[in-house]
């Protein structure tokens, strides 16, 4: 993940970040004989995740729950915890534990001394691909979302956001040292992985329950905006005092400042040059020049989000809501429909992969003091999060526990936390395995208790929901 190079940075150390495979760019006999190899590999895991993707998704949509929860259970069903189709290096299994690496040896003809370079070869390419998956995700959100309804609401998705921080990071650090006498620093630094929320999850649930337009979609988006600049703060405080035994406030300064710049500055600007924008794009006569022209712009921004040390994503949602306010919105939805059916699903099944749930067996006596925590960082998880839909004033009629059940997922998020931590060396190994449990629990539970809060309050996932919340939104303004 691009988070964990960014902030292995931060710690000082390189061996979070995947290196950038040299051979594949070097014109050797080793680059030659591996390269076709490697795009095998590729295309083997293509296959995978698309499958898994495409079953998980088909039978969660059967029993009525969320198909993005489908594409988690099916990456967890192929990755690590099982089938081990799909693995990656920071796993732990190495070449020897991917199953696809041991077919191309059977079948490809792939040596014993090349199939480490072929699986580190391959395993970046998937994390790129499913880096571009998050990254229009993020942007066809941002496309839906309405920019005017986000303003409107930014208040109360700010209040939303800084309680779904404090609280679950005052909870779980206060808990952790009082209950557990955790040492301060790990405690601090577990109270900090808790104040994550997942944006990609979070908003491709809204998308399917048809929920995005509404005012309680649109509070979860704006809060989780936030709430992810708020987090990438709050990590880089808590890595500095892992690493130091002292707080950079020049960091954290310049990190909120940034923040702050760059999502206000480019809204601002997108609108000013969006006209000119779409008077290029009617110049253009070759096929895709929207399609095009606007993915240009979307990784722009997704570069400066990135290399301001912020999110790539960040940048794709910007770039969304420019976009949104011009006369290309319907067509541009309509095109990126297909890109993002392609590369989405690699991200989640991606997720499911990397997860080892086999932290969750208790008959494991090693398991069995991180599920204690575990247990407790799950409460204060799901605590923390729901009591921030019961902050949001000025709004009547809306379903504050929806609210608080859209900021409760973790997903890759978290886990980025547990691998800064783990580098570090502070948590121990029954707090890493009860972090890791809260992120998996969070982020399996949360799609399907979303679904459930809304059908309960009578918000059904139904085609005139969308429109229902606009004409409601627009009658008020009138």
């Amino acid at each position: 993940m691009s988070a964990l190079g960014l902030f292995s940075d931060l710690l000082g150390s390189n061996h979070l970040r995947l290196p950038l495979s040299s051979w594949l760019l070097a014109n050797t006999p080793e680059a030659a004989e591996t390269g076709p190899l490697v795009l095998c590999g590729v295309l083997l895991s293509l296959v995978v995740v698309y499958l898994a993707a495409k079953v998980g998704g088909e039978l969660c949509a059967r029993i009525n729950l969320p198909s993005v929860l489908g594409e988690l259970v099916g990456g967890v069903v192929v990755g690590v915890s099982a089938l081990q189709l799909l693995s990656f290096p920071e796993s732990g299994g190495g070449e020897t534990g991917s199953l696809i690496i041991r077919f191309l040896e059977a079948t490809g003809g792939l040596s014993l001394d090349a199939a480490p370079t072929v699986f580190q070869a391959e395993s970046e390419v998937l994390n790129i691909l499913a880096e571009l998956g998050v990254i229009i995700l993020l942007f066809e959100i941002g496309l839906e979302s309405d920019l005017k309804e986000l303003i409107r609401v930014g208040p109360q998705a700010a209040v939303v956001a800084v309680v779904g921080v404090v609280m679950p990071f005052a909870l779980g650090t206060i808990g952790l040292t009082a209950l557990f006498h955790v040492p301060t620093i790990p405690a601090v630094f577990a109270g900090a992985a808790l104040t994550a929320t997942s944006i990609g999850i979070t908003a491709k649930v809204l998308s399917e329950l048809q929920q995005l337009s509404s005012r309680e979609g649109q509070i979860i988006i704006g809060a989780a905006v936030l709430d992810d600049v708020l987090g990438i703060i709050v990590l880089a405080v808590v890595a500095s005092l892992a690493k130091t035994g002292e707080i950079e406030i020049i960091r954290v300064v310049y990190l909120i400042v940034g923040a702050g710049v760059f999502l206000i500055g480019s809204i601002l600007l997108g609108r000013l040059l969006s006209p000119y924008f779409v008077a290029l794009v009617d110049q253009l006569k070759t096929r895709g020049q929207v399609l095009i022209a606007s993915l240009i712009f979307t990784f722009i921004l997704s570069y400066i989000g990135a290399v301001i040390q912020l999110e790539a994503i960040l940048g794709a949602f910007a770039a969304g809501l420019i976009l949104a306010e011009t006369t290309k919105r319907e067509e541009l939805e309509e095109q990126i429909i297909p890109i993002a059916d392609m590369l989405v699903p690699i991200f989640f099944v991606t997720v499911g992969a990397r997860t080892d749930v086999s932290v969750l067996n208790p008959f494991e006596p090693s398991n069995r003091e991180g599920l204690i925590v575990a247990a407790f960082l799950v409460v204060v998880a799901i605590i923390g999060k729901l009591v921030t839909g019961f902050v949001v004033f000025g709004q009547e009629k809306i379903n504050r526990l929806a609210i608080g059940v859209g900021m409760i997922p973790r997903g890759e998020v978290g886990l980025v936390f547990v691998g800064v931590g783990s580098a570090t060396g502070i948590l121990s190994k029954s707090l890493e395995a009860g972090i890791i449990v809260m992120v998996i629990l969070t982020t399996f539970l949360a799609p399907a208790l979303l679904r459930v809060v809304f059908q309960l309050t009578g918000k059904e996932d139904t085609p005139d929901a969308d429109q229902a919340a606009l004409e409601e939104v627009a009658q008020e303004k009138s």
